[in-house]
């Protein structure tokens, strides 16, 4: 893209932030509809948008206009996460929290591998930068409407129910403002919110600019780059499913600790990115699955904090303002990974500062003083 439209690193830097920010914005919005709406038809809408999105960006020749869609993507992309988590809230019990959001965080993270698997196809096939916004899109259609035939809200609800209200939450009469007001009252949500959010800017720090700092090396001429890129992603959804389990088992509920110790030991991990040479591929492969295991494995035990430390009728609104808070701080990084680059004239730079990352995410859920806050 950035040799066609002839675009610097920085320009697809803020390019990823429009669609970070969208989606940040929207987390905002949906998490909080999400507590009154039904996300049975909430997560389907916002598939089938983002699909449109996609396929008006393919056929765009303007960075503007793609800067635009991809914002809007990114909003409509938004109307799936929280709305999605408080299906897993309603159908799960608690003490099941860390496994089931742990397949969900998975899910998410073989999406990364499916978008990965796609580009290096695409590359090798010397296809257009353009199909990996159509090509996608087409499984994306098929289980949205999947989604909309099987899913149900929560357990109790008819097979043939179309209500819009997916809860009995509602029943207190709580608003949409006193939904926002409950969240950010609760100093340990915001606290692990913020956290989340440095831990967010370094994901996206590694799924946007590995790409960039290993195929930038003549992959042309060595395309087993391609695949090892690939290693990352697939870490990532093992590490979900990983922790979800562990958090549940081994740290027999305590999400802190165990977020503290993925997000250490990424810190560390990437810093060994950073001082390898990028052309040792098993050394490059090997870092790269463990740096994708150990910085997107803790994401799966942060959505079960909502439902830990807020009362029900909030849920998806403090899963929402969660990952508002991610993106957003994700979406400041990206421009910021690009300036570096550009500055420096060298990819590995990004990885001192998501090194740094890492270790804020650590110190700011060290602070959290108690974490059962449940108001049940």
């Amino acid at each position: 893209m950035a040799k066609d439209l002839d675009i610097s690193y920085t320009r697809i830097g803020w390019i990823s932030f429009s669609m970070l920010i969208g989606y940040s914005i929207g987390q905002l919005i949906n998490g909080n509809l999400a507590d009154k709406l039904s996300s049975r038809f909430m997560v389907p809408t916002g598939a089938f948008l983002s699909i449109m999105a996609n396929v008006a960006i393919s056929f765009s020749h303007s960075s503007d206009m793609i800067l635009i869609l991809w914002a809007l993507n990114g909003y409509f992309q938004s109307m799936a996460w929280a709305p999605g988590s408080k299906v897993i809230s309603n159908w799960w019990s608690k003490d099941e929290h860390g496994k089931a959001f742990g397949f969900y965080t998975m899910a998410a993270g073989l999406s990364s591998v499916v978008t990965y698997l796609f580009s290096i196809l695409l590359l090798q096939m010397n296809l257009d930068w353009r199909m990996l916004f159509r090509v996608p899109i087409i499984p994306l259609g098929f289980v949205a409407i999947l989604f909309l035939i099987l899913i149900r809200d929560r357990p109790s609800a008819s097979l043939h129910s179309m209500s819009a209200l997916p809860t009995q939450d509602l029943l207190a009469n709580e608003s949409w403002l006193s939904r926002y007001k409950t969240v950010l009252a609760n100093r340990n949500f915001v606290l692990a919110t913020l956290s989340f959010g440095f831990e967010s800017m370094a994901r996206y720090g590694l799924i946007f600019w590995v790409p960039v700092h290993y195929l930038g090396k003549g992959w042309k001429d060595n395309p087993h780059y391609l695949w090892a890129t690939l290693l990352l992603p697939i870490g990532m959804a093992a590490g979900a499913i990983s922790f979800g389990t562990l958090s549940d088992s081994i740290f027999k509920g305590n999400r802190i600790a165990s977020i503290r110790l993925g997000m250490g030991i990424s810190a560390i991990l990437v810093i060994l990115v950073y001082i390898s040479p990028s052309s040792n591929l098993l050394l490059g492969g090997t870092l790269m699955f463990l740096s994708g295991f150990f910085v997107y494995g803790p994401q799966a035990n942060f959505w079960p904090l909502s439902p830990q430390m807020l009362p029900s009728h909030a849920v998806a609104t403090g899963i929402g303002c969660m990952n508002m808070i991610g993106y957003l701080f994700a979406a400041l990084g990206e421009p910021i990974f690009g300036w570096i680059i550009d500055l420096t004239k060298t990819t590995s730079s990004v990885f001192v500062l998501i090194s740094i990352m890492c270790l804020m995410s650590v110190l700011l859920i060290s602070t959290i003083t108690k974490s059962n806050t449940n108001s049940n």
